[in-house]
């Protein structure tokens, strides 16, 4: 197990029937940048079983946060849904992804689009200083069917512009907007038609996207992935990497399937 931590389930919260999250401690050799990914298991004979999930909590947190759909015949949330705190996890020793700020070109304003489970990168991102030294504005955009499915609300609407270190920053620099596709909602409708209607912006006051000046990042469903790609390459966004920094990156290792 040397290429694993082996750590404890601090706390558990389902958030409906098919979305938790969970916390677990933190080995002092954990490393990781803001939006990265590690892969995560149980602990139990002969290998363990692996699934890539993104740390949900800020580099410089004590604890790990991470934020799981539940797939009722799935190989390892069928199992992992039902872990308690006291319980063990093993977790990857390299964290690594694409989703970290280092990859886009400087800009004005930073987009983070997300649908589901998607946001636990962002709820790292957003809680990163370097992230509103590096962008004047940030826009989170996450997109739901449900509103008990908007996961985090009340910390990001409530907590995080209270926060001693962080208020400040977060409450003139960070936009919030939830979407819900099946319920009435203040904001209604799927992320690329909000985009390219103009609605979204229209709703945040600011203009449209444009790659002179915007960088965006995206995780969330393969249709979010599929069908923003062309949108914002037709506005000539150019995708970034960890080799050559661009005007948009996203996270394909684990789009929900």
């Amino acid at each position: 197990m040397s290429n694993f931590f082996e750590e404890q389930v601090l706390d558990v919260h389902h958030w409906t029937d098919r979305l938790f999250s969970f916390s677990t401690t933190r080995d002092p050799g954990c490393r990781f940048k803001s939006g990265q990914f590690v892969m995560l298991g149980l602990p139990g004979e002969g290998r363990p079983l692996l699934r890539a999930y993104s740390i949900a909590s800020p580099h410089y947190a004590d604890v790990l946060d991470f934020f799981s759909i539940k797939v009722p015949n799935g190989p390892l949330t069928s199992k992992l849904q039902q872990i308690r705190p006291g319980d063990r996890i093993v977790i990857g020793r390299k964290a690594t992804g694409t989703l970290v700020i280092d990859n886009l070109k400087l800009g004005a304003t930073l987009y983070l689009l997300a649908t589901g489970t998607g946001l636990a990168p962002f709820m790292s991102t957003i809680r990163d200083p370097e992230t509103f030294e590096r962008f004047e504005k940030v826009v989170l955009v996450h997109g739901v069917r449900t509103v008990a499915e908007l996961a985090y609300r009340e910390k990001i609407e409530e907590e995080l512009p209270q926060d001693e270190f962080l208020g400040e920053m977060i409450s003139q620099q960070l936009i919030y907007y939830p979407t819900v596709t099946r319920e009435e909602f203040r904001n209604r409708g799927r992320i690329t038609h909000l985009i390219t209607t103009g609605k979204l912006f229209s709703d945040i006051g600011l203009p449209g996207l444009d790659p002179v000046r915007d960088r965006v990042m995206m995780c969330g469903s393969p249709a979010l992935l599929a069908d923003m790609t062309p949108i914002l390459e037709g506005m000539g966004f150019v995708e970034g990497n960890t080799g050559e920094p661009g005007d948009y990156v996203i996270e394909k290792a684990f789009a929900e399937k």
